[in-house]
């Protein structure tokens, strides 16, 4: 009997060792996932939706204030910024799975209170690929699946490039993303998708992916086209030498309503609408110049 009870002990253990999955997450640590997760807490957007995309939504038992689609995650609890999560409120779900992002206080102290908890944050869209694959292997998601879903929004993305017309390519282009200002330089994963659609950057890669910026750059820059958030836009005109910038004088600015700079700056599933956004842009202000419009 004793025999008996040892090998079903045994056996018990092997599956659950068979289950088990062993991730590398962007802190170069190893997180181990004992059986797929069935009550996830994603505090970082891009994570959000790309746990949703991977057809896993109904498994979120909260998100950060910042997560806001798809809509059915609208009524959600919410657990805090990104940045700073909030602690209590995320223990108190008893979630199985944490994601958050590299830039966020908190994981130690998740983990010490006996969570599991996944630190990722995609900067470029290698790293959007290499989430995907990590988040669909933590969910027990086929990583065929994740593959399948990233070959999607690539081929989107080409789409959009081969949709924008010869004289709309090689305009140069600052894009802003949030009013201090910092801006998205070549190296970030908004200046590869302008890349990608034959525009160029006026921010080099070697000032980091997203450089806080000295205005008068900006200004010496003279970018053919602005790209910006309406809520960035605002004081723009205000900023030293900016009034004189060809690019605000000729309105060559895109400005992007809310939920429109929430795809753009998201290194995530809907990166291919971010660039349906930007073709757009670019096609739409080289066409008004063509025609001698501001």
């Amino acid at each position: 009997m004793l025999k008996r009870v040892f090998a079903l002990t045994v056996l018990g253990f092997l599956a659950i060792a068979a289950q088990a999955v062993v991730l590398r997450d962007d802190r170069q640590v190893e997180v181990t996932i004992t059986k797929p997760p069935q009550r996830i807490v994603s505090l970082l957007p891009s994570l959000t939706e790309t746990v949703c995309a991977l057809g896993q939504c109904q498994k979120l038992v909260g998100v950060d204030r910042y997560s806001n689609w798809p809509d059915s995650i609208a009524k959600l609890p919410r657990m805090g910024g990104g940045i700073d999560p909030n602690i209590e409120s995320v223990v108190a779900v008893k979630p199985d799975l944490v994601l958050m992002a590299t830039s966020a206080r908190g994981a130690e102290r998740l983990t010490a209170l006996g969570l599991t908890v996944l630190v990722l944050e995609p900067n470029t869209h290698a790293d959007v690929q290499r989430v995907m694959r990590i988040v669909a292997q933590a969910l027990d998601v086929p990583v065929a699946e994740s593959d399948r879903v990233w070959r999607h929004i690539d081929a989107a993305v080409n789409a959009a490039a081969q949709s924008i017309p010869a004289q709309a390519k090689s305009q140069r282009v600052y894009f802003e993303v949030s009013p201090a200002p910092y801006g998205a330089s070549e190296s970030s994963f908004i200046g590869e998708t302008l890349q990608r659609l034959g525009a160029r950057n006026i921010l080099p890669a070697s000032l980091g992916p997203f450089p806080k910026i000295n205005p008068e750059f900006v200004v010496r820059a003279q970018p053919d086209l602005i790209m910006v958030g309406d809520s960035n836009f605002a004081d723009m005109s205000t900023r030293p030498g900016w009034q004189n910038m060809r690019a605000l004088r000729t309105q060559r600015v895109c400005q992007f309503k809310a939920e429109d700079s929430d795809v753009l700056v998201r290194a995530g599933p809907r990166m291919a609408e971010a660039a349906r956004l930007m073709a757009k842009c670019l096609t739409d202000k080289a066409n008004d110049h063509a025609k001698g419009q501001p």
